[in-house]
């Protein structure tokens, strides 16, 4: 019985140890930049001023949900439904927390962001990585990826959350994302 002990302590606490080394490690991985979106509305959403590249730490926000994403991933194309009512939510927060939600696609050219954009009817901005400099840069992470950065001012972030996998259900997922948020102020 002891060992049964010993055993679940262990696998329990490997899996929660990853995630807070990973986080530390991702802050200085996802210093990139993106270019402004062309769609003033995105641009809008982003809180974006004029057409620069910008870094994450710049979207006017409190949180920033990135997903990583690939057209041809099938957990992708499977999960687009869910991370849509995942925005859907978002737009509907009533909470003073200002959330953000955007997609960068790894490997993918504008014109795959732009059909797997139009196919899957997304309205939050995507952005392409063509030649996978950010998601080489991030650690070649599988898709669809999650993370959540609490923004801080000053362009400067904290990595919340890191996970790749489906999110299954969009509302635990949110309120998962909102706690977790919290945990680390």
């Amino acid at each position: 019985m002891r060992y049964l002990i010993f055993i679940f302590f262990i696998v329990i606490g490997f899996h929660f140890l990853p995630v807070q080394g990973v986080c530390q490690n991702f802050k200085e991985k996802l210093d990139f930049t993106l270019p402004a979106p062309q769609d003033e509305i995105h641009k809008n959403y982003l809180g974006l001023l004029n057409d620069e590249d910008f870094s994450l730490g710049q979207i006017k926000a409190d949180i920033v949900i990135i997903e990583i994403f690939s057209m041809y991933c099938p957990i992708c194309q499977r999960e687009a439904a869910n991370v849509n009512t995942l925005f859907d939510l978002i737009q509907k927060n009533e909470s003073p927390v200002k959330i953000k939600l955007i997609g960068i696609g790894a490997g993918n050219s504008s014109f795959e962001v732009e059909f797997f954009k139009k196919k899957y009817t997304i309205e939050f901005p995507l952005f392409s990585d063509s030649d996978f400099a950010i998601h080489k840069k991030i650690g070649t992470v599988r898709t669809p990826h999650f993370f959540g950065l609490a923004l801080q001012g000053n362009g400067k972030f904290r990595v919340f959350y890191s996970k790749s996998g489906d999110i299954s259900d969009p509302e635990i997922f949110l309120e998962t994302l909102l706690k977790v948020s919290k945990s680390g102020q």
